[in-house]
């Protein structure tokens, strides 16, 4: 290893540590190790500001800009409250139809809005519905994280790592769903079953107080019905987009931000209100992230990386495939999916480069990172969330207690999406 490439590591490293321990905010690391790289690259003349600049993906965070912006729209008129209440009259009380009901209605928003918006917006009404029946949260949320990052696999918008990774092979809407949206149906399936049995006990439990769901009125939940109606339409208007988004040459940040000035107009809210619900440290993060991978990719050591497993790639495709998914499901259990992926990203296209058939390994990737990140508290960010909410309640999760839980459902998807994967791309 040169020079250049040792010291990107160490940097690399390091700040993946930091942001591994949670002692400081991992928006600080992530700007802190990002100012690092372009500093020590500016020193041993392997990395520019210039080209920490062009490592960027504006389409991911334009994407992911637009779509804050249209659910923050969507959430002050009441949509989320009134979607959990109706939900939780439907169960009658039932814990198991409850969690049933929530885990689906969670996994379908996960699927056309980010899944770290969806967990926050649902998970405090799911934390009052258990407070009023008088039986434990924990159940659901975890449900709810879950189910919400195995079905946002499914399509581009549905979860980070695929936001990523659609921006950096050019894959459409329709794409996702046509590759994996069947494969993350079954998987899905799985991971029901799987909480049905883990939870058994906790399921078995009757509500302590099932008449207060009578009480509940859905409809008062509604703060601003124009508001909804306004935004609803603007954000079919914007999953249409995403459809036909690759016919009419138009890039997913574009069609997001396009319906969420759509809707500002339209609704012409208080647009600094608006902004404040944005997470501006989830897009920090992003690009600081961006900044530090692309030092390693300037270093020349992610083309190393690539160069060491390209006669396995060409090989055999589809076990590189299948190897990558439980790799990525074990590494992004462990260092949280979305900078994993950055990591792996320029790694699959240097394959390309070198003239591997890397078509197969976007999906293996996606599929790997998505699934991995149930495996522990920190393997997605929409865990992290769930967690931290959690602590308001009376019996909050514990790192101990989630391991026991996600790291089977983690298991069970993976060797479903794995199995499925081989079946699928076998035939290609």
């Amino acid at each position: 290893m040169t020079t250049a490439q040792i010291v990107s590591s160490v940097i690399f490293l390091a700040t993946f540590i930091a942001i591994l321990r949670e002692r400081v905010d991992r928006t600080i690391i992530g700007l802190i190790g990002a100012g690092v790289m372009v500093a020590a690259g500016m020193v041993f003349g392997f990395y520019s500001q210039e080209e920490a600049l062009a490592s960027i993906d504006f389409n991911t965070l334009g994407l992911l800009l637009g779509m804050m912006v249209i659910v923050a729209l969507l959430a002050k008129s009441g949509f989320f409250q009134y979607v959990a209440t109706l939900t939780a009259k439907w169960s009658g009380g039932d814990p198991w139809r409850l969690l049933l009901i929530l885990g689906t209605i969670t996994t379908v928003l996960s699927m056309f809005l980010d899944n770290v918006t969806t967990i926050v917006l649902i998970v405090p009404v799911t934390i009052l519905i258990a407070e009023i029946l008088g039986i434990s949260s924990i159940p659901f949320l975890m449900a709810e994280a879950l189910l919400s990052n195995t079905g946002g696999v499914a399509t581009l918008v549905g979860d980070p790592p695929n936001i990523l990774i659609g921006s950096a092979a050019g894959l459409s809407f329709i794409d996702f769903l046509v590759h994996l949206a069947p494969i993350v149906l079954v998987a899905w399936l799985g991971a029901i079953i799987t909480l049905r049995y883990l939870f058994r006990e906790e399921l078995k439990l009757p509500p302590e107080n099932p008449e207060a769901l009578l009480n509940l009125d859905e409809k008062a939940a509604l703060k601003d019905t124009k508001l909804l109606w306004k935004v609803l339409t603007v954000l079919g208007g914007v999953i249409v987009l995403f459809f036909m988004h690759t016919a009419l040459h138009l890039s997913p940040a574009f069609v997001a931000l396009l319906g969420a000035a759509t809707a500002l107009l339209w609704v012409q809210p208080d647009v600094e209100e608006i902004l404040k619900e944005v997470e501006w440290s989830v897009l920090l993060f992003f690009g600081a992230l961006f900044v530090v991978v692309g030092g390693l990719e300037a270093s020349g050591l992610l083309a190393l990386l690539a160069e060491s497993v390209t006669a396995m790639a060409r090989a055999d495709v589809l076990v590189t495939g299948v190897v990558l998914i439980w790799g990525a499901a074990i590494l992004s259990s462990i260092v949280d999916n979305i900078p994993f992926t950055i990591v792996m990203i320029p790694i699959i296209q240097d394959l390309g480069a070198l003239g591997v058939d890397i078509g197969p390994l976007w999906w293996a990737l996606a599929l790997g990172a998505g699934f991995g990140g149930n495996g522990t508290p920190i393997g997605s960010t929409a865990n992290i969330i769930t967690i931290k909410l959690s602590e308001r309640t009376r019996h909050p999760i514990t790192t101990a207690l989630w391991l026991r839980k996600g790291l089977p459902v983690m298991l069970v998807v993976s060797v479903i999406g794995s199995i499925l994967y081989a079946l699928t791309f076998s035939s290609m």
